[in-house]
């Protein structure tokens, strides 16, 4: 009986950090192993722990910012070495960590001669800047310059529609994306009946959040997303056999529909950095005016080696990275003329 009982006992799934280690500021990284696992099990949790930690784990990040006397993101200031433009990239860069859900302000008002960074910023309580040396401007005379900026928690990125501002304030293309790269492996030990499997996670973040916490927000939303199964009752399932029921049938189809829109809207604000291809293939895409996700789809595999440079091993880079991490393909026939839009 007690070999029964210890045989049972270490089957309970465990999970333990194996290695922590800050590597900069902006760069924390974390391993962690999971197991004994039954087999076929390690992956399942690998893919959708990937899955939810590149994707529903969400951050703050400055989303518009707002200065007197600038008309819109395009001038130069006297006084100012960059471009609004180039302002507006260099506060999209600044890693934030707030402890409230909340929509706030900060203010950046500094007087020059002086190189700017977000040290500077005035934040609210709950807000933090991960690094402070963060560069915004250099300020070559002794001139006064204010921006306000908007800060915001969501997850993904951001594309904001130039349209919907004015009076001075431009947007900022936030990334809210505190995950910087997962990778996972799986590795079987013990044979037949007895074999189980051992996960190891890799989780590397911008600092904003520790790998360790990285791994329990993940795993929460997971379970949030899991749990309305948990109270799903036969009697709730529609017969779509009846007549009558034909309406439920109807509205199922049009909830499904808007549910494929939802995706596409997803596909065309993920940019193909989400693909983590190859510096070779990213960079022909980039130049190829690929952007998106929904942009590569555009494309069929023999389009896709009609761009210069783009052979056979690229192609099949962009096939397996957009199957393994957006559960989609590549059209089968999408004949285009490479350069048409």
């Amino acid at each position: 009986m007690l070999k029964d009982e210890t045989s049972v006992s270490t089957q309970v799934i465990q999970w333990k950090c194996v290695e922590s280690k800050i590597e900069s500021k902006r760069l924390h990284h974390g391993r962690f192993v999971i197991s004994p696992f039954k087999r076929g099990q390690a992956n399942t949790v690998g893919i959708a722990m990937r899955r939810a930690l590149l994707e529903e784990v969400g951050g703050a990040s400055i989303t518009s910012a707002r200065s007197e006397g600038v008309a819109h993101e395009y001038p130069t200031i006297t006084g100012i070495q960059e471009t609004i433009q180039d302002i507006s990239v260099n506060l999209k860069e600044i890693v934030l960590r707030s402890d409230s859900k909340n929509n706030q302000t900060a203010l950046l008002s500094v007087t020059g001669p002086k190189r700017v960074t977000a040290g500077d910023i005035t934040l609210p309580p709950s807000v933090k800047v991960i690094d402070d040396s963060q560069y915004i401007v250099t300020i070559t005379q002794p001139i006064s310059v204010n921006i306000e900026s908007k800060i915001e928690c969501d997850c993904g990125y951001r594309i904001e529609n130039l349209n919907e501002y004015g009076d001075g304030e431009f947007p900022v293309d936030a990334v809210s994306m505190p995950i910087r790269n997962v990778n996972y492996s799986v590795h079987p030990f013990g044979s037949g009946k007895e074999m189980r499997e051992i996960s190891f996670i890799e989780v590397w973040t911008n600092g904003s959040l520790t790998p360790n916490e990285a791994i329990c927000k993940a795993s929460k939303n997971l379970i949030d997303l899991l749990s309305p199964f948990l109270h799903t009752k036969h009697e709730d399932i529609p017969d779509f056999e009846d007549n009558q029921d034909s309406s439920n049938l109807m509205k199922l189809s049009s909830q499904i529909n808007d549910m494929d829109k939802s995706e596409g809207e997803i596909l065309r604000n993920t940019f193909i950095d989400q693909l983590e291809l190859p510096a070779r293939a990213f960079n022909c895409l980039k130049r190829a005016e690929i952007h998106t996700i929904n942009d590569s789809l555009n494309y069929s595999r023999d389009d896709l080696l009609k761009l210069k440079s783009f052979g056979k091993k690229s192609v099949d880079q962009v096939s397996k990275a957009l199957w393994e991490r957006f559960a989609t393909e590549l059209p089968n026939n999408k004949s285009r003329a490479i350069g048409e839009k």
